[in-house]
Formats: structure tokens, C-alpha cells, sequence
């Protein structure tokens, strides 16, 4: 468990956390990454939205070696370059987006407003199904496969009644000394405030102690803020340019 707030140490394990998020999302597809101390990759175009490879360790990968081990030649071939520290332009590639990993204590959150939600964990392919179209805001793609309702991750759904419509959620992922919390999601009248606080109430019920990790952008990175979170640095995600 971590002990110190070193921010260092916090922005490694978020990293490796991340990475090992992306290996399960490509394990699930048939599409198993390899991991090194440096990076995590996969030889093969991983699913939409995720990335071919996740720097582990600042300085370490170098761009060459990163791109050796990817499908460079395959549209969308992505890079998360986790310190930013990485320049892919020369290499074809361009920003496709910047962020910053944050950080959160344990510990429960403080009380959100909107209406109470029920929150509980999805254990089945239905409600899977059923919790990709509210966190896509629209028909399921298959991107998330029943395979990932084991190990350490957790499927967080939020709903209006007992058993009813999923209007908030969350993947919550341990990966060692911390938990990363990746893809939440508010919708309709249900502010993000609420998301967080159930996300977070539900990760110090099943992981009580463990600091909690992810990385969040623009209006969704200021959520954060506000559900007490710090920034422990910057991320860049590359995408060959076409």
C-alpha cells in the first residue's frame, strides 16, 4: 500500500494502473498487450478508443523502440505518452489530445447534490449492455465484453430507483497500491458531482485505504477538482496523423 504522497510515486502507479486497464479492455478483444518496465504495447491495433501503447516510466521508452513494437501501418495507431515527454511529430503522428493524471487521499467523498442514487456493481452481460449505452449515450457498441466482469475491475452503475435506468457510472480498476477510475459518466439531470461521489463512496466500501488515480481533461478534469482530486502532471496521446 502506498504510505507516502510522493507525487511521483502516485503518478507511476497511475500510469501502470492505466496500462493495465488498456490490457484488460485488449485481453477481452483477443488482443493481449506486452509489458515491459518501460511501456505497455500491443502488436495489434487495439479497439477503438484505447491506445497501442502507455508509456510506463519518464524517459525511458524511446520513440523508435515504442513504435517497433506497435501497428504503426493500421489506421488510428495511437500512443499515450504518460509524462509527455515523447515528441511523435517527426514520426507522423500529432496531439490528439492533452490531460492530467489526478489524484485523490482515501477516504469517503464529500455529500453530492441531485437525487440519491442507487449504486451497485454490474455482474452480468445484460446489465453490461445496458451500462455501455448510458455510458455511451446511445446503442452499445461491444466494446466492453463480458470478460472484463472478472479479475479487479468493477463496473460501477448508478441509477435512479432500485433496478431501474443507469444514469451515472464508472470503471474502477486495482492495479497494486492504487485504484483507477476511468469512463464516468453523468447523464440527463444528474450532475457529475454525483457520479464522483458514488464512485468514490463505492471504491472506499470495497477498497478502504487505497488512494484513487485517473486522468481527466477540460469541464471533466474541473469535476475532479471539485470532488477532491489534485494533478500530479501532464499526459499527451498521439495519433498518426492520416
Amino acid at each position: 500500500m502506498i504510505t507516502t504522497q510522493d507525487p511521483h510515486s502516485l503518478l507511476l502507479a497511475a500510469a501502470l494502473d492505466n496500462a493495465a486497464w488498456c490490457e484488460a479492455v485488449c485481453r477481452a478483444h483477443g488482443l493481449p498487450g506486452v509489458s515491459t518496465a518501460d511501456a505497455w504495447t500491443s502488436p495489434r491495433r487495439t479497439p477503438p478508443l484505447y491506445p497501442d501503447a502507455v508509456t510506463l516510466t519518464p524517459g525511458g521508452a524511446s520513440a523508435a523502440a515504442l513504435l517497433a513494437a506497435i501497428d504503426t501501418g493500421s489506421p488510428g495507431c495511437s500512443v499515450k505518452d504518460s509524462f509527455a515527454a515523447l515528441d511523435l511529430g517527426p514520426e507522423g503522428f500529432r496531439v490528439l489530445f492533452e490531460a492530467q493524471w489526478i489524484h485523490r487521499p482515501a477516504g469517503p467523498p464529500a455529500p453530492a447534490g441531485g437525487p440519491p442514487l442507487e449504486w451497485s456493481g454490474v455482474s452480468t452481460a445484460g446489465e453490461l449492455h445496458r451500462w455501455e449505452a448510458a455510458w455511451g449515450d446511445g446503442e452499445p457498441s461491444g466494446l466492453f465484453r463480458p470478460a472484463l466482469l472478472t479479475g479487479g475491475t468493477v463496473f460501477l452503475a448508478g441509477r435512479a430507483d432500485p433496478g431501474g435506468r443507469i444514469v451515472a457510472g464508472a470503471v474502477v480498476n486495482r492495479t497494486g497500491p492504487v485504484v483507477g477510475v476511468s469512463n464516468l459518466f453523468a447523464r440527463g439531470d444528474t450532475p457529475v458531482g454525483a457520479a464522483w461521489a458514488g464512485t468514490l463512496a463505492a471504491v472506499a466500501a470495497r477498497w478502504p485505504g487505497l488512494p484513487v488515480v485517473g486522468y481527466e481533461s477540460g469541464d471533466d478534469l474541473d469535476a475532479a477538482l471539485r470532488a477532491g482530486f489534485t494533478t500530479l502532471g501532464p499526459l499527451r496521446v498521439w495519433i498518426a496523423a492520416a
